[in-house]
């Protein structure tokens, strides 16, 4: 096995600052030393957990290596149980994240303070459409020289970051995905996510190891660090990382030495020509762009309207419940939720107050001074394609509306806005030509058509619902072929009967 490469001092210190960013603190932790002849990263061997001392673990661990260690255990144990035991798992996980989903949801959302209660309990209540062992399908063949099988095999243990954003509906997705794949599981979560992600680790090992006699099939970090995410990525039992993050943490895994699937960050753009109905249009990117007050990845985050259909479709917003922000009000919520920084080159760019993502409608509203009802699910206003609004993945349900010309233009400034991260687009529209303009332009893992930005996760739409999307790696929309290995078992020989 090859050494794994070390994380470069500007790739750790990025994500470091990234973390520290979103818990609302200031970047304080230093990069762990490099490793020493006297202090060797630990060996797969080493890495054996200690003694528990006192009860049983159920997956929530101090050290990262003794996690890795123990899922490496579990994962043999799930080898001897089949794939029987792999659907025990996943109905249990299904079962019981429906059952917990307000309890969980309240929870998680006392612990981060964004997005919304009913739609971090509707989260969790979801989970159960994240598809299972029935994805997990040999192919075969049969001809004049034999018999061919191609199997899906499992990776062994993976290990997984989680976002502050959707703790514990993506910890669940996953394992439903990786377990479902045949593998055991080590997640890093967030820190601002940490004590969800431990407690719905350890209630589904609890329930795991009843069922089935596996204990620590899926583990996680009690008090993740740099240092955890550092060990997490070395560890020699770490086949395969799951990321879903900023992009200073993608960078960083995908630095790691090990292969990293990436669900990396997204800046949705939508385009609304005029040909279809203005208001499901409004009512879509509501729909979409609100949802967890806009901590969706993939939900609307700027819009582009041909100019003759602007004022009317403005009024469609405002009929939909949405409210808008006139310039100075737009001025002043701008100051108050972005800094202007420069980069090591000198460059002017806008750093996102983090304090205010996922923050209600009302509570940016009374940043920019203005009084809206409690429940305005949305803010917009007009603003130029060079806005911080535009440009930023701000995560904040205030959604900039800009005037363009044609639908060129409007092509042009979504490409410009969603930065290639070839995440997600959405276009409201009846001419073909236009969707398929745009669809070549962006050449986005998701693209939607007439829908809000969450039918591309088959809520609404057709499709399957996961909650890691691989856009930064290419996997797509993850699934449990997703964190398989083919397989090609051949016999040679004239074996057909006819």
């Amino acid at each position: 096995m090859s050494t794994p490469l070390q994380l470069d001092e500007s790739a750790v210190r990025a994500v470091v600052e990234e973390v520290m960013r979103g818990l609302g603190r200031s970047p304080i932790l230093s990069p762990a030393p490099a490793p020493s002849a006297a202090s060797p990263v630990p060996s797969a061997a080493a890495s054996r957990p200690r003694p528990a001392g006192t009860g049983r673990r159920f997956g929530v661990f101090e050290d990262v290596n003794d996690a890795c260690a123990a899922a490496q255990q579990a994962f043999e144990q799930l080898k001897e149980k089949g794939v029987a035991g792999r659907a025990k798992v996943v109905e249990i996980v299904k079962e019981m994240v429906t059952a917990k989903a307000v309890e969980w949801g309240k929870f998680e959302f006392e612990e981060t303070k964004i997005g919304r209660l009913e739609h971090k309990i509707e989260k969790l209540q979801i989970v159960k459409l994240v598809p299972g062992v029935e994805w997990i399908k040999p192919y075969g063949l049969s001809g004049d020289h034999g018999i061919t099988m191609e199997e899906h095999t499992p990776f062994g243990v993976i290990g997984a970051i989680l976002p502050v954003t959707h703790s514990v509906p993506t910890l669940s997705g996953n394992i439903i995905n990786i377990v479902a794949a045949g593998n055991a599981v080590v997640f890093n979560p967030h820190p601002g996510g940490a004590r969800s992600a431990a407690l719905a680790v350890r209630a589904y090992n609890e329930a795991i190891f009843a069922a089935l006699g596996i204990e620590n099939l899926v583990c996680t970090v009690e008090k993740p660090t740099l240092d955890s995410f550092n060990a997490l990525t070395k560890n020699a039992f770490i086949n395969l990382l799951c990321i879903t993050g900023g992009p200073a943490v993608v960078s960083a895994a995908m630095k790691s030495g090990k292969r990293a699937i990436c669900a990396g960050p997204g800046n949705p753009p939508v385009i609304v020509d005029g040909t279809g109905c203005l208001k499901k249009a409004a009512r879509d990117i509501i729909s979409g762009g609100a949802y967890d007050n806009n901590l969706l990845c993939i939900g609307e985050k700027q819009v582009f309207i041909l100019e003759q259909f602007a004022g009317k479709f403005l009024e469609a917003l405002k009929e939909a419940g949405a409210a808008q922000l006139n310039d100075a009000q737009l001025a002043k919520l701008t100051a108050a939720a972005f800094t202007i920084s420069k980069d090591a080159g000198g460059c002017s760019h806008a750093v996102l107050n983090r304090a205010l993502v996922g923050a209600d409608a009302s509570v940016l509203a009374r940043h920019a001074g203005a009084s809206v009802a409690a429940d305005t699910p949305l803010l917009f206003a007009e603003t130029d394609v060079d806005h911080a609004f535009v440009l930023e993945e701000q995560m904040m349900p205030m959604i900039p509306v800009v005037r363009v010309k044609s639908i060129a233009q409007a092509i042009e400034f979504a490409k410009k806005s969603e930065h290639g991260y070839k995440h997600s687009a959405i276009i409201h529209s009846l001419n073909v030509d236009h969707m398929t303009q745009m669809a070549r332009a962006l050449d986005t893992t998701l693209f939607v058509k007439n829908g809000p930005c969450t039918a591309g996760l088959g809520l609404g739409g057709e499709g399957y619902l996961s909650y890691s999307i691989a856009t930064t790696t290419g996997e797509g929309i993850t699934n449990p072929g997703t964190f398989t290995r083919t397989r090609r078992c051949v016999m040679v020989d004239n074996l057909r009967i006819y």
